[in-house]
């Protein structure tokens, strides 16, 4: 060998080790500062959680990066190709690091005499945004290379690949390939042409510089480069490139997903916050399948916000912008200075609607703007129902033996509260119809007949049955509590109620029927239906049968007056001052309440009561939300009898009495006796 050679190979062999110990002091200077390798293994992209509804229809999403994960055998051929072609056409050559590709970038830069080329691989690209800062540093650079090897020597090509696009931000808060699809052609990844899969390779350079949607001339050339890349790495023709140069770029925004029933995913957020924790919740990537319907979601919001347009037109039309109980005062710049003026207050609503056999949440509102106030009407308002709390006392009664013929006094009362304070309640109409039966009394929602109920059976009996059907809030056992006085939700409310037409089960409400984590393992699982019986199947039916009367004849006609005919149940409310309007209802399916008021407890006007506002929101909801479903009768129980009486004695009807009725009884509490007021030689028995 001559001694030229020798000192070359020497020379090389000195270099080699000078490189090697040189490699090993920085990896072990930085090792520290590097991926371990159970970090490595456990690369966790932040995902979406999604909210589902019952039928699997995207109500609302949280996250920190708007990401979805997609494999890579998903991914369209030519994205993968012109990622490739542009950002590290040697991938599949190098080991993380592409010293041939460094070499190449130092030289360009230094003939074009700045920075213009980079020579970071696709797996230093991936190293940096998983595990890395952005700075531009020496110190950065190495931990970037050194980091890359790991990730080479821990994932295969084609796993890189998937992390890379599944990791990179596209703009627009689009995280991940299946984003950024969304985001800019609103389709999936696997439905993207050729000139879409280069849109979005271009915009990897610079997000916001490169993005269609912000600077298009620009990313129109930065996509003509990306098929000039893929030309040129024979993955197209040049002739397939130079036609695809020429074509506009097909943007079609995604109007995105979620954003449905927002007081109700609200809740549920909350819910998973709590339980969860707020990573599990924005980065977790979730799946959150609800009792929510959207359909009938949808129908309740229609219907809610029709008639509160309609109620906030009249009190505009009766109130002028001078009446400061309907107005509020609201700061306005005008010519750069603040002008104080005043707009109209506005009245909000509610509804809830409850499976009652599941206790499922169907629909939800809380109010008429989410984005203005976050206050969830139908779950933390607490409001007077008014008369709506009538049934409680009624239920309690019919359990103590009370029976809808038995004849009260619709008259005027005095009572005291014990320290010389006199209350004389009245009627809602201030006229009193002297006796009548304890149907009637319901049906008109007389509230003389329902205070004096409760003396006969005690207001502590009354919150026991309310608090046992569902009621959660604090009741006061004084004598106001028969005309509701004490505060209550709508949802506690709705679901007490479900208890009549579910023949005395009470159901315990529920909105989350599963929870999965980004894997698909089942973190939470609703299965099991609670209930309890609360009331006995009798006492329900005569508290469903006298609740129908409601409708038929009394309060809440205006529901058999819009063409609701379906066999149902109801109670209206209305509070003094008219501060408060409810109506909660029920076919043998579905119970709904709904509820009518101003945030201030303002009134909402003379004469506007329960079955005026309510119940046509009730009717509108049911008459859709009821379309689907065979029609029911409410199922009679064992131990249920009807008579023929007298509605003037409560005795058993014979030819001369002037107003017989056939009438709901137990077989306990039945009439034995015949009129004693019209006698007569026969007595009529319901067959």
């Amino acid at each position: 060998m001559s001694k030229r050679k020798s000192y070359i190979v020497g020379g090389s062999i000195i270099l080699f080790f000078v490189l090697l110990a040189l490699t090993l002091r920085i990896n072990r200077i930085y090792q520290r500062d590097l991926p371990s390798l159970e970090e490595l293994h456990n690369i966790e992209p932040s995902l979406i959680t999604r909210i589902y509804s019952v039928d699997e229809k995207v109500l609302q999403e949280f996250y920190s990066e708007r990401r979805t994960l997609t494999p890579l055998n998903r991914m369209p051929r030519h994205l993968i190709e012109a990622l490739i072609a542009t950002e590290d056409n040697r991938f599949y050559q190098h080991w993380g690091v592409d010293l041939l590709g460094i070499g190449r970038a130092f030289i360009t830069n230094i003939f074009k005499g700045g920075f213009v080329q980079g020579g970071s691989t696709i797996t230093q690209q991936l190293a940096r945004t998983l595990f890395l800062t952005r700075e531009k540093t020496i110190t950065r650079k190495i931990k970037e290379g050194l980091t890359a090897i790991k990730i080479e020597r821990t994932y295969s090509k084609d796993e890189i690949l998937e992390l890379y696009l599944n990791q990179s931000y596209f703009g627009k808060g689009a995280y991940g390939i299946q984003s950024a699809a969304l985001t800019y052609f609103g389709k999936a990844v696997d439905t993207l042409t050729i000139s879409d899969c280069a849109v979005l390779i271009g915009i990897l350079k610079a997000p916001n510089r490169y993005s269609p949607l912000v600077s298009p001339e620009l990313a129109w050339g930065r996509r003509n480069v990306v098929l000039e890349n893929l030309a040129g790495w024979g993955t197209i023709t040049k002739k397939e490139a130079d036609s695809l140069q020429k074509l506009e770029l097909a943007i079609n925004p995604s109007t995105g997903q979620g954003g449905e029933a927002p007081y109700f995913t609200e809740m549920v957020r909350q819910y998973l916050e709590e339980k969860y924790g707020e990573g599990a919740l924005y980065s977790g990537g979730l799946s959150v399948y609800t009792t929510l319907n959207l359909e009938l979601q949808k129908t309740a919001e229609t219907a809610l916000n029709t008639q509160l347009d309609i109620l906030q037109k009249q009190m505009e039309n009766t109130h002028s912008l001078r009446d400061q109980n309907y107005t509020v005062a609201v700061v306005d710049t005008v010519g750069g200075k603040p002008k104080n003026k005043r707009e109209y207050k506005k009245i909000h609503g509610a509804l809830v609607a409850v499976d009652n056999q599941t206790g499922d949440i169907l629909a939800l509102i809380g109010g008429r703007d989410f984005a203005q106030t976050k206050f969830n009407r139908a779950v933390q308002a607490l409001r007077q129902p008014g008369s709506a709390f009538k049934p409680f006392v009624y239920a309690a009664a019919i359990d103590e033996g009370f029976k809808p013929t038995d004849i009260f006094y619709d008259t005027p009362i005095v009572l005291t509260d014990g320290t010389g304070n006199e209350w004389k309640p009245n009627n809602y109409d201030r006229e009193f119809r002297g006796p009548v039966t304890l149907r009637v009394g319901l049906q008109d929602s007389r509230n003389l007949v329902a205070i004096k109920l409760l003396q006969k059976i005690g207001p502590q009996k009354a919150v026991d049955y309310a608090y046992k059907m569902g009621i959660r809030t604090n009741l006061y056992a004084v004598p106001s509590i028969a005309i509701g006085t004490s505060e209550v939700t709508l949802l506690q409310m709705t679901q007490a109620f479900s208890v009549f037409p579910n023949q005395g089960i009470k159901v315990e409400p529920r909105s989350i029927l599963k929870i999965t984590d980004r894997y698909g393992n089942i973190l939470e699982e609703n299965k099991t239906v609670k209930r309890q019986e609360v009331l006995s199947r009798q006492t329900a039916y005569i508290m469903t049968n006298m609740l129908q009367s409601v409708l038929d004849k009394g309060t809440g006609f205006a529901v058999r007056a819009l063409g609701f005919s379906r066999p149902a149940g109801g109670k209206t409310g209305t509070t003094d001052e008219t501060t408060d309007n409810w109506f909660i209802g029920f076919v043998p399916q579905i119970t709904a309440g709904v509820w009518i008021g101003y945030d201030d407890k303002t009134s909402i006007g003379p004469n506007q009561t329960g079955g005026g506002t309510c119940a046509p929101v009730w009717t509108n909801f049911m008459k859709k939300a009821t379309e689907k479903l065979a029609p029911e009768n409410f199922a009679i129980p064992p131990g249920i009898v009807f008579r023929n009486v007298c509605l003037e004695s409560g005795d058993l009807a014979g030819p001369n009495c002037p107003n017989p009725a056939f009438e709901v009884f137990t077989e306990k509490t039945e009439p034995k006796t015949s009129c004693h007021l019209h006698p007569g030689s026969t007595t009529f028995l319901a067959p």
